[in-house]
């Protein structure tokens, strides 16, 4: 606040101090019609209102025009008095014309001279004409340089109004430049709109004032008229030449007439005078004359000018009440936006409340609805208030450059969604490893995967209760282990650990018999799904029938059996199995215990 009082009280100064120059510098001729023409030209940014600005331009051209003639009349018929400087200026201007016109003749004598000398004669004129052609050239820098000081102190104001004349021919031939108009799309929103009143707003203000000043200009001009044309008149009477045209001759003549009438004819003594100082008075009345009818036609400029500042602030108005009608209408669709967005606000409160789902689900989806309505809502408005974009390409690439950076990690979860549900990927109740987390799959969405956690491969495979959610960009950045084929398919584990001393043989046969006998069907299938899975005949080296080993072990033997299983089964087969070793241990009498079990994939 106060840097701004500052400034403005710094610029009112300067400007006041510009007005007190301009007052005590008046200028010859005033030309600010013309001037103030110039500057709202420059404002002129429709065809209608270029039309008006060429009118306006074309008609202050014409008052200019006319107060040149009318000023340099006046300068001829009423000189200025000198001030001392700019007598001593004149004297010496007068001394140097003189030095010029006997430097010119003498050039002109001694030019006929050697046109007509021979020999020696004439090579000493040509060096004498020569010498006073430079003398003549010396004297005509001199009066130029006089001429121009006297311009400079104010002695010469008829060549000073000629220079200025010279200068506004010109300036007028080159011609001021219109404002080239805008050929891109009209800017749009409440925003631009405030801007556009205000910037024509700000143009009514100065087309007002230079409408205002052509009125004060053709009122002063008039009152001028009246008082040079009563002066005139005055002139005329006193001369008894020109009596006869006077406007108080003619009343006085009428007077006369009318004491005639009454009392007889009276008798009258002209005065009379010098020829020359008649002619003297006639040239000066003639002169006031024709500034009469100048000042006429500047008067008929100025009222013109009027007129067309008026049709230009008529276009003004009627763009700027477009413009305000525009804003009342951005407004309206605001407040159109926010209705509608309150009601669609409470009709899904509404329908929410209907849903028969779980309250937390229901709490979520209701808080996503309303920040989805007031975003949209938000964008909207915006759009209405700031408008559309100019460079909407440049703004959708930046845009789209920034949301890709902050939506990495969505974009590419959305694109893993498609590898996950390709030949490869995973389905529902598929059990997988994610990232270390062992589980079934329940469900899978564009952006996420959820598994129902079961543990790793060792455990019994119950669920944990806890539902695990993982985005899909693992897919891409990172790896995922299935655990299922087509059948699901898994490689099983017995162990079962024998006391030492003790033929373990026979056992082994027996146990391999009842393994291959439970999982013979389950054998078969499974090579022929991870035949089909794998696509070509590179399985054919492993054995997908049941496997045992046998090794040492801390107090007896360490007997290991491998066989294929389901994997929703292989617990039930699991249990069979133990069941089936525990009763051939019964028969043969041979005391032994199961060991641990756990499967392989």
């Amino acid at each position: 606040m106060y840097g701004l009082v500052r400034a403005g009280s710094t610029q009112n100064s300067a400007s006041s101090r510009s007005a007190k120059k301009a007052v005590s510098q008046a200028p010859l001729v005033d030309q600010s019609p013309l001037r103030t023409a110039q500057q709202l030209a420059r404002l002129a940014d429709t065809p209608e209102e270029q039309e008006a600005a060429k009118q306006a331009l074309a008609t202050a051209n014409r008052e200019v025009d006319s107060a040149f003639a009318q000023a340099l009349r006046e300068t001829a018929l009423y000189p200025p008095p000198l001030s001392a400087e700019a007598k001593e200026v004149q004297q010496r201007l007068q001394r140097a014309q003189k030095s010029l016109q006997a430097d010119q003749g003498k050039v002109k004598q001694l030019t006929a001279a050697a046109a007509a000398a021979k020999g020696s004669r004439q090579d000493a004129l040509n060096d004498e004409l020569a010498l006073a052609k430079a003398q003549a050239d010396l004297d005509q820098d001199e009066v130029d340089d006089a001429k121009e000081d006297l311009i400079r102190s104010g002695g010469d104001v008829h060549g000073r109004i000629q220079q200025l004349q010279q200068e506004h021919d010109t300036a007028e031939k080159n011609g001021p430049a219109l404002p080239e108009l805008a050929t891109s799309a009209e800017e749009r929103g409440l925003v631009n709109r405030f801007r556009q009143y205000f910037a024509l707003n700000q143009k009514k203000r100065l087309i007002t004032q230079a409408k205002t000043a052509a009125d004060s200009a053709a009122l002063a001009l008039a009152e001028q008229h009246d008082a040079l044309e009563a002066q005139t008149d005055a002139e005329k009477f006193n001369i008894p030449a020109l009596a006869a045209h006077s406007k108080l001759a003619q009343a006085a003549a009428a007077e006369s007439d009318a004491e005639e009438a009454s009392n007889g004819p009276a008798a009258t003594a002209a005065p009379t005078a010098a020829a020359s100082e008649l002619l003297a008075q006639t040239k000066k009345v003639a002169g006031d004359q024709r500034n009469l009818a100048s000042l006429d036609k500047r008067i008929d400029a100025q009222k013109d000018l009027s007129a067309n500042y008026a049709g230009w602030l008529a276009l003004v108005t009627a763009r700027q009440g477009a413009v305000l009608r525009r804003i009342f209408l951005g407004a309206i669709i605001i407040l159109g936006i926010a209705m509608i967005g309150l009601f669609f606000n409470t009709w899904m409160e509404k329908l929410l409340g209907r849903l028969r789902m779980d309250k937390r689900r229901v709490q979520t989806l209701r808080t996503f609805v309303q920040v989805t309505l007031q975003v949209i809502a938000v964008l909207f408005i915006l759009l209405v208030i700031f408008g559309p974009p100019n460079q909407l390409g440049t703004f959708l690439g930046l845009a789209g450059a920034g949301l890709t950076v902050a939506l990495k990690d969505f974009i590419v979860a959305f694109i893993g969604w498609f590898v996950l549900m390709g030949k490869n990927g995973i389905r529902l109740g598929d059990w997988v490893e994610i990232n270390g987390v062992t589980g079934e799959v329940v469900e899978t969405g564009l952006f996420h995967t959820v598994l129902l956690e079961t543990g790793n491969w060792t455990d019994t495979g119950h669920p944990t209760g806890r539902r695990v959610t993982f985005m899909n960009n693992f897919a891409i950045e990172g790896h995922y282990f299935n655990f299922s084929t087509a059948g699901q398919w898994l490689w099983d584990e017995l162990q079962v650990l024998l006391p030492a001393g003790q033929d373990p043989y026979p056992l082994v046969e027996a146990i391999q018999a009842k393994v291959d006998e439970a999982t013979r069907e389950s054998s078969k299938q499974a090579e022929q799904e991870w035949r089909r899975a794998a696509g070509s005949r590179e399985l054919g080296a492993f054995q997908m029938a049941p496997a045992i080993s046998v090794k040492p072990a801390a107090g007896g033997i360490e007997l290991s059996v491998r066989y294929i299983a389901r994997a929703h089964e292989r617990y039930a087969l699991r249990t069979k199995l133990y069941q089936a070793i525990v009763e051939l241990l019964g028969k043969r009498d041979i005391p032994a215990r199961p060991a641990s079990a756990g499967s392989a994939a």
